[in-house]
């Protein structure tokens, strides 16, 4: 593997030795992280369109299907504060392949259980890894990844997420309704064999954050007493609620609501993921040349559209149905392409695998509290129709709103990589 090390500056910091990758290789790492975030993704989103088959053979309510979705987010919020304490003191490569290989354990777990809360109790061992998975891979970003390309970077890895809605979600729906709703926790942890070996041979090592600290809590400290990080940090977590207070719902209500069929459902999937995977590298390129912070408020602003439409619209063709749901895609997840670049680039680089884990936990709360606050305001009425879902709405409008306030307010640190 090629690579030189180099020493740079950056403004308040101590130089910092880093990995600089060929293009080839660089290509290489964005593509196999992508392939790693691809199944902790696919993992998370695959509740979703189960929702209806879960709450049909376990016969659960919208409360219990809410707190499903939710023991994943608050179970990673838990680990990555944990994992906090201790994430620089490891060398990258090998932390992220061996909470790599525990998510897989955990997926297989899921899979295996004979009841809902034994599938609770699985769901938040998956969330408990994947968690702090996720944050390692935005880390690595962040580590080998120069800032005036760092957005496009992210949303090379961020394309996980339309490929997860392309080709994931429809053929684990499709495992689901052919075999049993195990079926796509076989599938997916397959997968993670498959993505850890070639994790092994492409991922370089990176040491080059690690150095000794008085005690395990000092880095958390040292993240946490940096106002910069605690802004960036809460506007993280804005945007993840904004979003989840919606997310886990789209399936149930289309079905309940809008009249889908189950077996219509994949087509939400597919469309949105194929929209997203050309819209993410067109937001990607254009906020490294126009500027992520400005980027970043167009899509948001726009994103207003498709967070009050899907919560409202009561009766649609299945046409027009799949026009606002990918509209939603694109916009809300696009979203996440220049925020990541932007909170990624406001951290101190010594301290970026600490503020990363921070910062995964607080989108994993955000996503918990938010999926169980909109599972509390929503109900079934006798006729199994959805009620409540347009207050769930204004909800997330409002915390977009927020956030799109408050990116201003983050300073990014660029750190030139030769």
């Amino acid at each position: 593997m090629y690579f030189s090390v180099k020493y740079t500056h950056s403004v308040n910091f101590t130089p910092l030795m880093l990995t600089t990758l060929s293009p080839q290789r660089e290509r290489y790492l964005l593509l196999t992280l992508a392939g790693i975030q691809f199944s902790h993704i696919l993992d998370f989103m695959i509740m979703m369109p189960l929702g209806p088959i879960l709450m049909k053979a376990f016969g659960i309510g919208t409360h219990e299907f809410g707190l499903l979705v939710a023991s994943y987010s608050f179970s990673a919020a838990a680990s990555g504060l944990f994992a906090a304490t201790f994430v620089d003191k490891f060398e990258r490569k090998r932390f992220l392949l061996s909470m790599f290989g525990l998510f897989g354990l955990s997926t297989l777990a899921c899979g295996l259980a004979p009841s809902y809360a034994t599938l609770l109790i699985a769901r938040g061992m998956a969330g408990a890894f994947g968690g702090i998975m996720g944050a390692m891979v935005q880390t690595m970003v962040g580590d080998l990844i120069p800032f005036e390309r760092r957005a496009q970077a992210s949303s090379v890895v961020m394309a996980a997420f339309s490929l997860s809605t392309i080709a994931g979600v429809p053929l684990s729906l499709f495992l689901a309704n052919l075999f049993s709703w195990q079926a796509p926790f076989f599938f997916i942890a397959g997968l993670t064999v498959l993505f850890m070996a070639i994790g092994a041979w492409i991922l370089p090592e990176l040491r080059h954050h690690i150095h000794q600290r008085a005690h395990p809590f000092s880095a958390m400290f040292d993240v946490l007493r940096d106002p910069n990080h605690l802004r960036a940090l809460l506007f993280s977590a804005l945007i993840i609620f904004s979003g989840f207070t919606i997310i886990p719902y789209i399936t149930v209500y289309a079905v309940a609501n809008i009249g889908i069929t189950q077996a219509q459902v994949p087509l939400i999937y597919l469309a949105g993921g194929a929209a997203t995977l050309i819209s993410a590298r067109w937001i990607g390129r254009r906020a490294d040349a126009v500027g992520k912070v400005e980027v970043y408020r167009q899509v948001a602003l726009f994103a207003f559209v498709p967070l009050f439409v899907i919560t409202h619209l009561t009766h649609a063709s299945l046409a027009l149905w799949l026009v606002c749901t990918t509209v939603f895609f694109v916009l809300v997840s696009g979203r996440m392409i220049p925020a990541m670049a932007i909170v990624t680039s406001a951290a101190q680089p010594k301290l970026r695998g600490t503020f990363m884990s921070l910062n995964a936990s607080m989108q994993q709360l955000a996503s918990g509290l938010a999926s169980t606050l909109a599972g509390f305001i929503i109900t079934q009425s006798p006729t199994g129709q959805i009620v409540g879902y347009a207050n769930v709405g204004y909800i997330a409008v409002g915390a977009n709103l927020l956030a799109i306030w408050f990116v201003s307010r983050i300073v990014m640190h660029e750190r030139k990589v030769g």
